[in-house]
């Protein structure tokens, strides 16, 4: 879901927006991809693969080996049976039930949580992209969330294949390949209303999202290595509006922002492995009057594991740590997650993860764990109205051990604990 702010709008007015703002981001796009061929809803229609091939579970964003390597190949993978238009669309329909009531005095609501529309897939033979334009149904506003467009080619380098890429996009992370660094981390899903999933919060790393564009250069070397390197610089307030992330969202005027991912990719037959590091160092400045705002250095590290055997029984852990210090704000804030999920032939799921947030001050601390069991009926070989069909149906639940404010006064967890019900639909 994208991250806004500002005054929402009636309901219907949003909906025109949003039909406006589809057609003035997408068309011109999709001109690009002008042929005689059908507008097909999903990588899979481009690749003739079932979605279990390139996701765990066979839906959302948790990639299996082939799924990171078609990523970092720049979406561009065909069944060589003519050019496409991937166009496809997802919704997220949602019943939270908060264990304190909000504003409105009610503990269960029932949301269309967010719409988006996809433009992703094959634009050259080198060239894709990775487009997503959502509706928040909550705020009733629609913004370009999420950006990624890629040129990638093989070359040979000491006689080893190696991809080597380039990416614009709209958020650090949002290039990589494993499902640990926060833009693509567990939960894939999460409740609308209340306090959510929990989690620190970063000005560099999962704090610039959405309100920056940069540019980064990738390479992975003999299926094993991958390193990336990237900088980025703020979108000005007008240019936030014209995406309708709105102008309040500007977090300033980013100076020396460098991003950089390194990882090393394990292969054992059935199963694979991953340990890496990454950060991002940069700094803010006021719009207003000039001032230093934040002066960040983030650095991480993370490894994940993935049995897939004969993708009857798939297990997969990630993990990752992340600090960040700021030395404006003379503060630095961390935050642990470790998630462990199953899924029996890709249909029925459970999954379980632990989050720990802290800071130097005490401030914005939390501690808790999720819960989810969901069912994907679809997105195999065999599945009904393959593949334009996909479904996952869950139950999660957040619970809270620890939370403490922004000033570092502790807060009873549990009035923080959620319930969610969700339907997770893409066509």
């Amino acid at each position: 879901m994208t991250r806004t702010q500002g005054t929402a709008g009636s309901p219907a007015r949003a909906r025109a927006g949003f039909a406006r703002r589809l057609c003035a981001w997408l068309l011109p796009l999709a001109a690009l991809y002008a042929t005689d061929a059908l507008a097909v809803p999903s990588y899979s229609r481009q690749t003739g693969q079932e979605c279990a091939a390139c996701h765990i579970g066979a839906f959302g964003p948790a990639l299996t080996p082939y799924g990171m390597r078609f990523k970092l190949g720049g979406y561009t993978d065909s069944d060589g049976q003519g050019r496409k238009v991937p166009v496809s669309a997802m919704a997220v329909g949602s019943v939270t039930h908060t264990a304190t009531a909000d504003d409105s005095g009610k503990l269960t609501h029932a949301d269309l949580a967010e719409a988006s529309v996809f433009l992703a897939g094959r634009i050259t033979d080198h060239i894709g992209s990775f487009t997503q334009v959502t509706y928040d149904g909550l705020e009733h506003k629609t913004a370009l969330d999420l950006l990624d467009v890629r040129y990638a080619t093989t070359r040979q380098i000491k006689g080893k294949d190696t991809i080597l890429g380039v990416s614009i996009n709209n958020a650090p992370t949002l290039t990589d390949p494993l499902n640990t660094l926060p833009a693509w981390g567990y939960p894939y899903v999460s409740a609308p209303r209340g306090a959510g999933a929990g989690g620190a919060e970063f000005t560099g790393i999962g704090g610039l999202e959405g309100t920056v564009i940069g540019a980064s250069g990738y390479a992975l070397w003999n299926d094993h290595l991958y390193t990336e390197l990237g900088t980025y610089r703020s979108l000005s307030p007008s240019a936030l509006s014209r995406v309708g992330v709105g102008r309040d969202a500007s977090p300033g005027i980013l100076h020396g922002s460098e991003y950089w991912r390194v990882a090393w990719l394990g292969d054992a037959r059935h199963a694979g492995w991953s340990v890496g590091m990454f950060g991002n160092n940069g700094s803010l400045e006021s719009r207003e009057d000039g001032t230093r705002t934040a002066r960040f250095h983030d650095l991480g590290v993370d490894g994940s594991y993935q049995f897939l055997g004969t993708r009857e029984h798939v297990f997969a852990v990630n993990g990752s740590y992340l600090r960040e210090r700021d030395s404006v704000a003379h503060d630095s804030v961390a935050e642990g997650k470790l998630n462990a999920s199953y899924h029996f032939r890709n249909t029925w799921g459970g999954s379980v993860g632990l989050f720990n947030a802290t800071s130097d001050s005490g401030a914005n601390e939390n501690r808790g764990y999720i819960l989810q069991a969901d069912w994907t009926p679809w997105g195999k070989e065999d599945s009904w109205q393959a593949p334009w069909a996909n479904l996952r149906l869950g139950v999660q639940y957040v619970g809270f051990d620890k939370v403490r404010d922004e000033t570092g006064a502790r807060e009873k967890a549990s009035d923080s604990n959620s319930l969610h019900f969700f339907v997770w639909t893409a066509f």
